[in-house]
């Protein structure tokens, strides 16, 4: 019976009880505080002791402070910290006994607090950490308010004093809460070959292994935080869900409660919790349109702009053999936008048996946006429906040595140098040809010309204006895979300046601190927060978060477009602040929230149940959104593609003022003799033009297809994908066309204003979003007609007036009329005429004659018969 007992044990006891890590030695500190810290509850338990005996005598003026509500702190360790305004450094003897690690782990504790000694403040500090004085592991380095722990890998480099010196910036001071350092085990890195993708392809790895590491994220994918208690190396792993990309759906999640087996490693790699879960492709995802058959799920990481970091994937297969094909599965691995892995194979590769651990190692270069990614999909090789799956993500920065640094240094001077005195004797000898070259001709002019001409008065040299004789770049974002041409958005973006920039503490005082009783929406970008600045303003505030799935680019984007256009239907700019690695955009606040919300029966202010939206409501909410889109295509300067038209990016004022939000994707349209722009997928699921995402060329069109999913939506006041729904109703667009085209509109309109629409207003709206959805883009509406139609479909609505039968007719193809020539300012200098757009809330802008005249548009409005 006691042996049946001890079985059970071991097979439902974690398997870090079982083996706990054994290093060979251990530095466990709590920096400032009076007595030592235990943790029985670590697997091994660990004791934290004074830091006193491991100062260096240099350090005798860092001062142990305690903070001033101890009860408050998170952990026993960051009630007290250790300080100073002048630097101060730890020496670790490492034992001769410590053995052959190749690695030192070191973590450091910064837990910001008011402390209760008077005349030091560690809660803006700003500091440097150094290692051994080779490693700058933390150059001017500010710890965040919620603190943070920091780890390293140093190489180890025998016996020895380990140091680490703490150096504060010029007017400010340097602190530690706590100090970790013992040997990683000897097959926790370079253990394997490392697949080197994209810029790092041509890297020397063996010099890598030389340089510090810093790790940046360690992930549990699909799976709960996981806390020093339970990992073997008294790790902490967070949940993937912030840094998963993409919609609800297109993932699932699975898990196994069968022993993890490990094949060339042990657990202190990843312990057994890490690979119980994993995270998948949703096989179902591609059969219900959410997503094309072949797609990825996709992690994406804020990251240092073209630092190098070392990837590691975990793995573990459930089932080697698939019970439904009897074949192994086999899926594609991309680290960032390069392939990692293809066609990885566990039954061919690495794992010889179900619930085998395994990991891989990729050295990759964060690209200029800033964003590295991880992407896993199935591959076209394979014949199961499986598109893999992901267990855990860890990734570190390399973090040089001040040698390698110099070193570099010193080359690239030695090469500006050579090049400097190369360039200049170059540009030495093309000065002295020229100006032999300028004696020759003068002296040959002189001989040869003519006796002067009687003085007359000279002609204005000056040519009219032409985009020729201007600079004509834009000032626009180009993406990389767009036409070339445009100074980018570093250049617009100082144009704009600091007119619209707003302080942060100016923020923090609108927002309170961006208390949660302030939150009033959260989004890919971040989380919005109502406001109000100093001078009464009332403002809708939106913070980036550190896991945004956008970035840099999206967030300049939106400041150059906004700073750039108004118009009554779109949202207005108040400002921008980009300090302290903030990103934070201030816009004008709309007090009724998204389209979105009102639909469904949310009111954004008071968060009551709101009214439904009457049909006239809707009408003119959707006049005044078309109205914003068709002044982005047409009514300034260049054409503006927004590429994110969607319920929640039209916001909605006091009086239902619908207005257009959320220019972070929107890009510049095709030039004159164009046809579209070649630009890489961006938008939202549901709402994506089809046609873009099979071709990636970018039109206007693009933004009218949106747009009628958008219409539908407000028709049936429903998601645009709904999977609790039957599956031909699952997507909104395909069901509503399809109703639409049978004369089932019942079916679909909200059953709350089917009482108070007319039929042939509801007829000419339905037509007029199923034209928007047309496969193919040259076949719908420009979004000045799909404007006009909806002005008919309030007309009607309004009017009730009664029109022959086959007129609004579902039977019968919408009459729409030829594209609007679009008014824009065509410089000549053989006409001035002006013309408006004929909404009143636009800007006029200068046209000429293009045969406007002639349309059937504009003989329309002469004739009193158009919009």
């Amino acid at each position: 019976m006691a042996v049946l007992v001890i079985l059970l044990l071991a097979t439902f006891l974690p398997y870090t009880a079982l083996a706990a890590f054994s290093p060979a030695f251990t530095f466990f500190l709590a920096c400032g505080a009076d007595s030592s810290i235990s943790f029985p509850r670590d697997s091994p338990a660990r004791t934290f002791t004074k830091d006193d005996p491991f100062l260096t005598k240099a350090s005798s003026s860092a001062q142990a402070l305690t903070d001033a509500n101890s009860n408050s702190a998170a952990s026993p360790l960051y009630a007290a910290a250790r300080a100073s305004s002048s630097a101060f450094s730890y020496k670790l003897p490492i034992p001769d006994s410590a053995g052959q690690a190749a690695f030192l782990v070191l973590r450091l504790h910064f837990f910001p607090f008011a402390a209760s000694q008077s005349g030091v403040s560690i809660e803006s500090a700003s500091f440097a950490v150094s290692v051994r004085d080779a490693y700058t592991v933390l150059p001017s380095f500010s710890p965040p308010s919620a603190g943070v722990v920091k780890e390293f890998f140093i190489p180890a480099g025998g016996s020895g004093d380990f140091r680490v010196t703490f150096t504060p910036d010029t007017g400010s001071v340097a602190f530690v809460n706590a100090v970790e350092l013992f040997p990683a085990p000897s097959e926790l890195l370079w253990n394997s070959s490392v697949t080197q993708v994209g810029a790092a392809a041509k890297t020397d790895m063996t010099q890598w292994q030389q340089e510090a590491l810093e790790t940046v994220y360690r992930l549990n994918v699909g799976g709960p935080k996981v806390t020093k208690e339970n990992d073997t190396l008294w790790r902490t792993w967070l949940p993937d869900d912030p840094f998963l990309f993409g919609p609800a759906g297109i993932s699932m999640v699975n898990t196994t409660s069968t022993q993890i087996e490990y094949a060339t490693y042990t657990r202190e790699v990843a312990p057994d919790i890490i690979y119980k879960t994993q995270r998948a492709p949703n096989a179902s995802a591609g059969r219900l349109s959410l997503q094309p058959p072949l797609f990825n799920v996709t992690w994406t990481f804020p990251a240092e702009p073209r630092s190098s970091y070392l990837v590691r994937l975990h793995f573990c297969d459930y089932e080697l053999v698939s019970s439904v094909i009897g074949a192994g599965i086999m899926f594609n691995v991309f680290i960032g936008p390069d392939i990692g892995t293809p066609d990885l194979m566990p039954t061919k590769t690495i794992a010889t048996k179900a619930n085998q651990a395994f990991y891989q190692d990729y050295a990759a270069t964060a690209p200029i946006t800033g964003n590295l990614t991880v992407s896993i999909g199935k591959s076209v090789k394979s014949s199961a429906d499986e598109g893999g799956f992901l267990n855990g993500v860890e990734i570190m920065q390399l973090r040089p040595s001040d040698s390698s640094l110099k070193q570099t240094g010193s080359r690239a001077s030695k090469k500006k140098t050579v090049l400097i005195v190369t360039l200049l004797a170059v540009l030495g000898a093309s000065v002295l040809a020229c100006a032999a070259l300028c004696l020759i001709v003068l002296r040959r002019r002189r001989r040869h010309a003519p006796r002067p001409a009687p003085e007359v008065e000279k002609e204005a040299s000056t040519l009219p204006w032409s985009p020729y004789t201007q600079d004509s770049s834009s000032g626009w974002p180009v993406e990389p895979s767009s036409r070339s041409g445009g100074e980018g958005t570093t250049g617009a973006m100082q144009r704009v300046g600091t007119q619209l920039h707003i302080p942060l503490e100016e923020l923090k005082a609108a927002t309170d601190n961006f208390h949660e009783r302030n939150l009033i929406g959260v989004g890919g970008f971040g989380n919005v927060y109502r406001g109000a600045l100093r001078d009464g303003t009332r403002v809708a505030v939106k913070r980036a978060t550190r896991a945004s799935k956008q970035g840099l680019p999206e967030f300049q984007t939106e400041i150059v477009v906004l700073s750039r256009i108004r118009h009554r239907h779109l949202v207005s700019l108040i400002g921008y602040c980009n300090e302290q690695a903030e990103m934070i955009l201030v816009y004008e606040y709309m007090e009724k929230g998204t389209l979105r919300s009102q639909l469904y029966g949310s009111d954004s202010d008071s968060g009551e149940e709101a009214a439904p939206l009457s049909w006239k409501q809707r009408l003119e909410i959707c006049i005044g959104a078309a109205r914003g889109l068709h002044y982005l295509h047409t009514g300034y300067s260049e054409n503006i593609i927004h590429r994110d038209v969607k319920s929640t990016n039209i916001l909605l004022g006091d009086g239902f003022i619908a207005k257009v939000a959320d220019f972070g994707l929107s890009r510049i349209g095709p030039s004159f003799g164009e046809t579209h722009v070649s630009t890489a997928v961006k938008g939202s699921f549901g709402y994506l033009d089809p046609e873009y995402f099979k071709t990636q060329q970018l039109t206007d069109r693009s933004d009218v297809y949106s747009f009628g999913v958008v219409l539908f939506e407000v028709l049936c006041a429903r998601p645009v994908i709904d999977q609790a729904l039957e599956r031909d109703q699952i997507n909104l667009a395909e069901w509503a066309v399809a109703c639409q085209r049978r004369g089932q509109l019942d079916k679909v309109a909200d059953p709350r204003i089917l009482g108070q629409v007319n039929d042939n207003s509801l007829r000419k709206f339905a037509e007029t979003a199923g034209r928007c959805l047309a496969d193919y883009g040259q076949e719908r509406p420009s979004m000045g007609d799909v404007l006009w139609n909806l002005e008919y479909c309030l007309q009607l609505q309004e009017t009730h007036v009664r029109r022959d039968a086959f007129e609004d007719s579902a039977g019968v193809g919408a009459q729409f009329p030829d594209d609007v020539v679009v008014p824009r300012w065509v410089p000549s200098s053989s006409t001035s005429s002006f013309l408006t757009t004929g909404d009143p809330d636009e800007t006029a802008v200068s046209v000429t004659d293009v045969g406007a005249a002639n349309s059937k548009v504009f003989s329309q409005l002469s004739s009193g018969e158009g919009r």
